[in-house]
Order: structure tokens, then C-alpha cells, then sequence
């Protein structure tokens, strides 16, 4: 990771001032950097880390913290992993042109190296991510999300990523197609499993957490607890709590009241089951391979994604 990061840097030089200040402020403000680690872990498991490695976590995490500040963005959005997002900071109008900015990158990154199967693996993430943000927003006009609905999202706006982390890590270090389709099955797996933990996270009273409880409810995102407790539930109570749903703004009360309807119906014990299953699917492929430091750190990785209180 170390490496990497030196790697990275070295991507996001500028010599315009204003940019380069920009850079600098989002390479100060870096998360857990999840995605680039899983490339370089999963490279690791099926040969040997080189600088194509490198090139792959880059293009990864270029993609990704785009990703962030084009959905700053489009949510309005005045804060980022604790501190002032960057369209709060400038302005919208910079934010995209900074977004825009490192995903030329990522792409320059990938031809200067000749990594062209890397960019379409990349190409096909975003143009799914894409989709999927469409989706829910056709989907969020009406509330009519179904569970098929749920997952075609959630494929697309997060496990997309992570499969092609991945993907990449493995086309890295082999040209074998069935290891790095194992290897997408297994990222795709384990984004599944990442996004049900995140949405069990809001009905979860747990001070850990990094947002507060019932946001999704606030902004009126149907996800697997809600989905499955409204399909338990009589006519006439569903529509009780649609209509607090569809309420543009919500009372704490009503908030709390669709959080205990989720509860008592047992939508969040369901959603627990469906990501555990989704989490031994990706146990089930790791332990396909021999035994390595690689292979414990990704078990570890994928527990820990079911596991996590933020």
C-alpha cells in the first residue's frame, strides 16, 4: 500500500494552482482506500504484485474518488468522510470538472501504460454505475421498489466497483479469463454482501456508525430491511408507512416509527441472511485457492465487510 500510494501521488500532480490545491486536499482527506487494497490482494492471491498492480489500484481509486465528488454533487452534498466536500468548498461547477479531471486520468493512466483490458473492465464499472444511479432515481420517483429492483441497483452502483477491483487485480498478473471471471464473481460477491451491511447500518441505533440512523429513511431510499417488512405487512399498515416515506420532510418521530416497523417485522433479521449468504459465496471461491497470507487477508476482508459498524 505504501507503494501504491507513492504511485498515486505521483498521478495526481497538477501545474494548474487551483487544481493542484484541489488534489492536494482530496489526498489529505483519503478513506480506508478498501478498493485499491482488494486490486493489490487480489493480484497477490493469483501471482505476483508488480507495477501492473499499481496501475490497476490507481485506475480503481482515480475512478472511485471521482465517483465521490460527481455524487457530492448530484446529492447537494456539504460534507465528505467527516470534512467539507469539495463542491461546499468551490462549487459545483468545479467539483465536475474535477471529477471529470481524474477520470481522464484514470484513463491516460491505463493507455500510457498499455493496460487497454484494464479500461474496459473499468469502462464497463462505470457505465454500470451509471445505470444503476439512473435506476433508483426512475425507481425513487414512484417508491416501487421491489427486491429484483433492490439488487439490479445495488449490482450495478457498488458491486459493479468492487468487481472490477477484483477483476483488474487478477488481469494484472494473468490472461486466464475463468480466473479473472472468478475473481469479478468474487468481487461482485462481496459488494452485494458490502451494501446490505451498509443499509442494515441505518436501522442499527449504534453510536459507531458514520451516519445517523433512518437517513436512508430521510431521503426516502427503499433498501432490503424496509422492502421486505412492507411485503409482511397488512394493506393498511403499508400504506401508514409509505406515506411517511414519501413525506418530503419527516419528523424524528416518523422516522423512528418506520425504523421500529422495520424491526418488529423482521426485515432486518432477513437482510442479515441474504448478505451472510452472499459473504459465504465469497468465502466459497477464496477457499477454491491454496493457502497464503493473501487468501487469510481477503477471508479477513470479506468477514469483516459483514462485520463492520461503519
Amino acid at each position: 500500500m505504501a507503494e501504491f500510494e507513492a504511485y498515486f501521488n505521483r498521478t495526481m500532480k497538477s501545474n494548474i494552482p487551483l487544481l493542484k490545491i484541489i488534489l492536494n486536499y482530496i489526498l489529505r482527506r483519503k478513506g480506508k482506500q478498501m478498493r485499491p487494497l482488494l486490486v493489490l490482494l487480489t493480484a497477490g492471491l493469483n501471482g505476483k504484485i508488480t507495477e501492473s498492480a499499481y496501475v490497476a489500484a490507481t485506475l480503481i481509486e482515480l475512478l472511485h474518488t471521482a465517483s465521490l465528488v460527481h455524487d457530492d454533487v448530484v446529492d447537494d452534498a456539504e460534507e465528505r468522510r467527516g470534512a467539507l466536500s469539495i463542491n461546499a468548498l468551490w462549487n459545483s461547477k468545479i467539483a465536475v470538472l474535477v471529477g471529470d479531471y481524474m477520470l481522464s486520468k484514470g484513463l491516460l493512466v491505463s493507455v500510457e501504460n498499455n493496460r487497454y483490458e484494464m479500461l474496459e473492465i473499468v469502462s464497463e464499472a462505470v457505465k454500470a454505475m451509471a445505470e444503476g444511479e439512473l435506476l433508483q432515481l426512475q425507481k425513487s420517483r414512484k417508491l416501487n421498489i421491489r427486491e429484483e429492483d433492490y439488487y439490479k441497483i445495488i449490482i450495478s452502483k457498488t458491486a459493479a466497483l468492487i468487481s472490477a477491483c477484483t477483476a483488474t487485480g487478477a488481469r494484472s498478473v494473468s490472461d486466464d479469463q475463468d480466473v479473472i471471471q472468478l475473481m469479478k464473481d468474487l468481487g461482485e460477491n462481496i459488494g452485494i454482501a458490502f451494501q446490505i451491511r451498509d443499509d442494515i447500518l441505518d436501522y442499527e441505533a449504534n453510536g459507531l456508525t458514520g451516519k445517523r440512523t433512518g437517513n436512508d429513511i430521510k431521503e426516502r431510499k427503499i433498501t432490503l430491511p424496509l422492502i421486505q417488512a412492507l411485503e409482511l405487512a397488512t394493506v393498511s399498515r403499508r400504506r401508514e408507512i409509505m406515506w411517511i416515506v414519501r413525506k418530503r420532510k419527516k419528523t424524528r418521530d416518523e422516522i423512528d416509527e418506520v425504523i421500529r416497523f422495520v424491526i418488529s417485522s423482521g426485515g432486518i433479521e432477513y437482510a442479515e441472511v441474504r448478505m451472510n449468504g452472499y459473504r459465504d459465496r465469497a468465502l466459497a471461491i477464496l477457499d477454491s485457492y491454496p493457502d497464503s497470507d493473501y487468501k487469510i487477508s481477503l477471508k479477513k476482508f470479506v468477514n469483516f465487510t459483514t462485520a463492520r459498524n461503519s
